[in-house]
């Protein structure tokens, strides 16, 4: 015969249908306990059942099929050699389609549960109930499924709780070792992560004989294609292997004491995560980004730590998530907790992890490579291509063409690159005129925010309101400074003569 398979359905311990008061049932033969689980319920009176059983479901039974005097004589244990015969191959295709329990209904066909019928199912260590004559078999199926649907949401519920409790730890600054834990303890058992060569490179929960088992199944599972496999050891304890993307050799190993419906779902979500963190580490993109910063943090000049980040000229864009939103939060772990987010997701948008969230903008560096494009929500200036020389000069630059494209309200500006009548003065020269032109306003005590106040009033053709809103003050402090500008150059700013004089000195300032 073959093995029969238990239905994916969550198991419901037969104690806990016994102990329904409404239902007033009374194990009469076969073992209890704990282990003794139902995974459904069937009520036939055929008198070979086999074939429509599935597997670990409690038959109910009235015994049409048993003649009323069958077995009913004897001491209780003893059956009479022909019905106990009948009742031993009934009770063992039971057994052999993998039924769980047998429920026999008191009335309307027999007074008792037949003597014979308790012995066969005490020797076959089947639990045999005796249903009372006031409990409906429907009764007794309905109660099955409650507690099957109990036992669902129980399971589903420590399923997203494990969900979000690995997430969690995958954002901690040590994520490998945190999944790790945080698995060991949802399962009840032991997480290790091994590497390419199967030696074990973090693990956690307490260890046990099981280790070595599990060890040698990952190295079997990292020589072979699968992406998992199982295993049981003598002890009784189950093992999975999983191994975390193609080709790369990093393998989870699992050991628990038991395996419940649940457990396969938790680990698979761990793999997953656990993927992800060894991928970044193994392409080598973040191991890339930790040298460079490393080297800056040392000392070193940008330009030698650029060809570590993948290009060599660069975009500098400058974001803010609404034209008139007020200054971001700082530092970020202190303001809306989904502002770090979403300017990972914008990163994301624009095909760079280089993402710096400070208090009045969102910076990313872009490879020269991918054009930036608008984002959905957000409000972007971007710089010309630079090299990492001239980042300090793109930055301005994009930041620059932010506020330009916050007090137009449009979704995107760039910085312009093309050649104009700036061109055809020697730089030398342009940026000798452009000091002596600016002078007073540089000599002044507020320098920097006069010249960009100035600039910001020239490039929006004058506007008083634009330009508030691009340096996010009031249209009167606007007024107040460029008067001032005006009586330190001694000129009249309405002059477009002037005007194009002083936007000529700026660009090449």
């Amino acid at each position: 015969m073959p093995e029969p398979a238990v239905p994916p359905t969550p198991p419901v311990p037969l104690a806990a249908l016994l102990a329904r008061e409404d239902l007033a049932l009374r194990q009469i033969a076969g073992p209890a306990g704990p282990g003794i689980v139902l995974h459904g319920a069937h009520t036939s009176e055929m008198a070979d059942p086999y074939p429509y059983l599935l597997g670990g479901e409690l038959l109910l039974t009235a015994g049409v099929h048993i003649p009323e005097a069958a077995g009913s004589g004897g001491a209780p244990g003893r059956a009479e050699p022909g019905p106990g015969a009948a009742f031993e191959d009934y009770v063992s295709r039971i057994v052999a389609a993998g039924g769980a329990a047998l429920g026999f209904g008191v009335a309307p066909v027999h007074d008792t549960v037949p003597r014979a019928l308790v012995a066969a199912c005490e020797a076959h260590g089947l639990p045999l109930l005796e249903v009372p004559p006031r409990t409906t078999f429907s009764a007794v199926a309905r109660a099955v499924w409650q507690l099957m649907e109990r036992a669902r949401t129980a399971e589903l519920r420590r399923v997203t709780e494990a969900q979000q409790s690995l997430a969690a730890a995958a954002s901690r600054p040590d994520p490998v070792p945190s999944v790790l834990r945080q698995l060991a303890q949802r399962v009840g058992g032991r997480a290790v992560l091994y590497g390419p060569e199967g030696t074990e490179i973090a693990g956690a929960g307490r260890a046990s004989a099981a280790d070595a088992s599990l060890a040698g199944l990952a190295r079997l599972l990292g020589s072979r294609a699968s992406a998992t496999a199982s295993d049981t050891t003598a002890a009784g304890d189950h093992l999975a292997a999983y191994a975390l993307g193609a080709g790369r050799g990093f393998v989870l190993g699992v050991a628990a004491p038991r395996r419940d419906p649940g457990d396969h779902t938790i680990a698979s979500v761990a793999a997953v995560l656990l993927s992800l963190l060894t991928g970044e580490h193994r392409s080598g993109s973040g191991a890339a980004r930790s040298s460079a910063l490393v080297r800056l943090l040392l000392g070193a000049a940008p330009t030698e730590v650029a060809p570590l980040l993948g290009g060599e000229r660069w975009f500098v864009v400058h974001a803010r998530p609404d034209a008139q939103a007020p200054p971001l939060p700082a530092p970020p772990e202190r303001g809306d907790p989904h502002l770090p987010v979403a300017a990972s997701a914008l990163g994301a948008g624009l095909g760079s992890p280089l993402v710096d969230l400070g208090r009045d903008v969102v910076r990313v560096l872009v490879p020269a490579g991918r054009a930036p494009r608008p984002q959905p929500g957000w409000t972007l200036g971007v710089s010309a291509d630079a090299a990492p020389a001239d980042w300090p000069a793109a930055d301005a630059q994009a930041a620059r063409a932010l506020a330009r494209a916050r007090a137009t309200r449009s979704a995107l500006v760039r910085h312009g690159t093309g050649a104009g009548l700036l061109d055809l003065v020697p730089a030398d020269e342009a940026h000798a005129h452009a000091r002596t032109l600016l002078a007073p306003i540089d000599s002044s005590a507020a320098s920097a925010t006069l010249i960009e106040t100035l600039r910001t009033w020239l490039s929006l053709h004058g506007s008083w309101d634009r330009t508030a809103v691009a340096l996010a003050v009031h249209r009167n402090t606007v007024r107040q400074r460029i008067a001032r500008c005006a009586a330190l150059l001694g000129t009249d700013l309405d002059d477009p003569d002037v005007r194009m004089e002083l936007w000529f000195s700026l660009k090449r300032r």
